[in-house]
């Protein structure tokens, strides 16, 4: 019998959602119809829409020293302190970035996790990231850390095909790892690997339930981070499960009871929607999305961490203490200390993101920056906007470039038609004209005025 009770959220009458219990099944539920494989995966619409939901308290989690580790060459203990430094600097007093996961596998790992619990940072809180045995549990806790995450795969992708279990065994093996987790004074963090390809109502909400109840008896938060592993998850409204990023988020809520504070959204960027269902997942109830530095992670990566903090900042019109300068320092550091090469057109840390090349562009450039620039680029990550010289910049990308020179010495600045702008215009064609197909560097520049320093206008 359901009862109706009153909504201390909505503060309507509301009838108890149908309790759903788990669906054994013989066979693995691959939702073959909405994923062939051999076809491109199917965006399936059942036109159901669930309730916008976001939290009070919205905020990032870091994943840079876990799956920021497993697509590249790992971090010197010394790179791993110096970028947990920087991200507390970035989160700013109010922990906007509330926690980073630390390997505990190697002793170079486990060194730089002494180092950072050392500073005695607030935030980002340290956590982990271990496999489900009685022995990393232990290991984990005699460092000092009160949370960790635990993989409990939860698509019948990973049950029957690579685990070689039925949904009963995983389940009852996943309730085993979360009370060994407790018992041994841990917060257990739950990564529902894969949750976009998993048969949601037959497993995952009642496996969310059971969690619920463990938490509720232990008086111990569980939190669930539902992983798009794969990078299935839709934004759209009315898209059908299990695709679907709201349904998913409201789904645990509404049938399993999982706060908004304990959960959290962990995306890939198989299909260009990482920043965008990490925000939805917020839109629809989430507190936390798990990010990256940089993007940086397994395949296409994960969710830019350096983005969600310009969607908040977009959501909430402030940035609530964080340092969005320090996102430039982030990048530099990872570039040159550790090799990393960042794609020139990525947005906020790529060395083109906030320059332009075209001469039309350049002339709007001189007139008003606000024309070409997506904001005071100088002001909000202390980089300002740049032209780069090719042969489609046109007369009026050399006056940009020169009178930003004449700037930094504190000279008079000059338009397109004086004679300076005109006999560096004139180089620059007759490079591309005797065959240049490579832009002209900001030293190359710099000497041609200095050159022609005769030119230079009079204070």
């Amino acid at each position: 019998m359901q009862e109706i009770t009153l909504s201390q959220k909505t503060n309507k009458l509301e009838q108890d959602p149908y309790k759903y219990q788990l669906q054994s099944v013989d066979e693995p539920e691959l939702f073959r119809e909405m994923f062939p494989y051999t076809e491109t995966p199917k965006i399936a619409f059942n036109y159901r829409r669930v309730p916008e939901n976001m939290p009070e308290d919205i905020f990032i989690t870091d994943t840079t020293f876990r799956d920021g580790q497993q697509s590249r060459t790992p971090y010197t203990t010394e790179q791993m302190v110096h970028i947990y430094k920087l991200l507390h600097k970035l989160g700013g007093p109010n922990g906007m970035i509330r926690q980073t996961e630390f390997f505990v596998y190697s002793e170079k790992d486990r060194k730089a996790l002494e180092e950072c619990m050392a500073l005695g940072y607030e935030f980002p809180e340290i956590t982990t990231w271990i496999r489900a045995s009685k022995k990393d549990f232990e290991l984990v806790k005699a460092i000092g850390v009160k949370e960790t995450g635990v993989l409990v795969s939860c698509s019948d992708y990973h049950i029957f095909n690579k685990m070689g279990l039925t949904r009963q065994q995983a389940l009852d093996k996943y309730v085993g790892i979360v009370e060994m987790c407790i018992e041994a004074g841990l917060r257990p963090r739950c990564h529902f690997e894969d949750i976009t390809r998993a048969d949601f109502y037959g497993f995952v909400v009642p496996f969310a339930n059971k969690l619920m109840e463990i938490s509720d008896a232990s008086g111990v938060p569980i939190k669930i981070r539902a992983c798009d592993t794969m990078g299935f998850g839709v934004p759209y409204p009315g898209v059908a499960l299990p695709r679907s990023v709201s349904g998913i988020i409201y789904g645990l809520q509404h049938y399993s009871g999982v706060p908004s504070r304990m959960l959290e959204w962990h995306g890939h960027n198989d299909f260009y929607k990482g920043v965008v269902n990490a925000t939805t997942a917020w839109m629809y109830g989430a507190s936390a999305v798990n990010c990256s530095l940089l993007g940086i992670g397994e395949r296409t990566g994960n969710v830019p961490l350096e983005a969600m903090i310009f969607e908040y900042a977009s959501l909430r019109g402030h940035t609530n203490g964080m340092d969005t300068r320090v996102i430039t320092e982030i990048a530099e550091y990872i570039s040159k200390e550790t090799g990393y090469d960042i794609p020139p057109m990525t947005p906020f840390v790529g060395e083109n993101f906030n320059v332009t090349r075209a001469g039309i562009h350049a002339d709007g450039m001189m007139k008003n920056q606000e024309i070409y620039n997506i904001f005071d680029t100088e002001k909000i990550l202390n980089r300002s906007a740049k032209v780069s010289i090719t042969n489609t910049s046109g007369v009026a990308g050399v006056a940009y470039c020169v009178n930003e020179y004449l700037r930094k010495k504190d000279k008079p600045t000059v338009d397109k038609n004086h004679a300076l702008v005109q006999t560096i215009y004139s180089w620059v064609q007759s490079q591309y004209d005797n065959g240049r197909v490579t832009i002209i560097s900001d030293e190359e520049l710099e000497e041609l005025i200095e050159r022609n320093a005769d030119l230079h206008p009079e204070k």
